[in-house]
């Protein structure tokens, strides 16, 4: 099967660059978000992207922005993904954002429309249940930027058939994109792992062992990652971090998933990293 229109829950930074993945892919998409000022900035950033992205990655082609344009549907009605033919939804991870918007999906979509939660640590399971279809269910966890990322994360939840997951990797063939398919426990195999990596980074910055940069410079300089794990925190939002964290601890109820109090702290000052342009870095 292939795939021509895709429908996009939520505008936030995964959902920008998904689309933007999508066109690249001559694949359309409508773009939902109840926001109007997330929607206008969406928009400016995906032209951004198309413009600039194949700099960045070379495999990706030079489109026409006008033309990319038409193809995008930028909206807040929910309804207007009655006509996609796979959903990505990419909402915050707050179990009552996510458990609203399936429960509206499920009253607007055509039965045999496959859901790919694009999750951090929330379990598809749950999701799964309360939708009208727990086996077209699947967990799909993108890397941001998902336009250079070839690779994927995906989960299968309790419920999720062989029907659905063969659906996802024929969507993710068309995107270009490996697939690494596990099960579905909270945080899965990546974020369990790298959340725990950079809470431990930021406490290591509260405790005045080492700034910000130290940090970041002993793991790409000694260890040869392209990101140190405060810059990762950054792209990725520590508000985005801080509530993986606290489903981590709440899902496992181990206090190695303790959020660093620091954290949390500049959570709360907005000091969200790159999408509010001051993290543990100024951008």
């Amino acid at each position: 099967m292939k795939y021509n229109k895709i429908g996009i829950i939520g505008a936030g930074t995964m959902g920008i660059g998904i689309a933007a993945d999508l066109l690249f892919h001559e694949m359309d998409c409508i773009l939902v978000d109840s926001s109007p000022e997330a929607l206008e900035r969406a928009k400016t950033e995906i032209i951004r992207i198309i413009r600039f992205g194949p700099l960045a990655n070379a495999s990706l082609p030079k489109l026409n922005v006008d033309d990319v344009v038409s193809r995008i549907t930028f909206t807040n009605k929910i309804e207007d993904v009655s006509i996609a033919e796979f959903i990505i939804e990419n909402v915050p991870e707050k179990w009552e954002v996510k458990e609203s918007v399936y429960r509206a999906l499920t009253k607007v979509c055509k039965p045999e429309v496959n859901y790919a939660v694009n999750t951090s640590c929330i379990s598809v399971t749950k999701v799964a249940n309360v939708t009208d279809r727990p086996d077209k269910v699947i967990g799909i966890h993108f890397m941001n930027p998902s336009y250079l990322k070839s690779c994927v994360e995906a989960i299968r939840g309790y419920h999720t058939s062989e029907e659905c997951i063969d659906n996802a990797k024929a969507l993710l063939a068309q995107m270009k994109k490996e697939v690494v398919l596990v099960n579905d426990l909270p945080g899965f195999v990546t974020n369990r792992i790298s959340h725990l990596f950079m809470n431990e980074a930021a406490f290591v910055v509260q405790d005045s062992v080492a700034t910000p940069m130290q940090v970041d410079e002993i793991f790409k300089k000694c260890y040869g990652h392209k990101m140190g794990p405060l810059e990762t925190a950054d792209l990725i939002g520590l508000d985005t971090v801080v509530n993986s964290l606290d489903v981590l601890y709440d899902s496992y109820q181990d206090t190695k998933f303790r959020c660093c109090p620091m954290l949390r702290k500049m959570v709360d000052a907005n000091l969200l990293g790159r999408k509010t342009g001051k993290g543990f870095y100024n951008y």
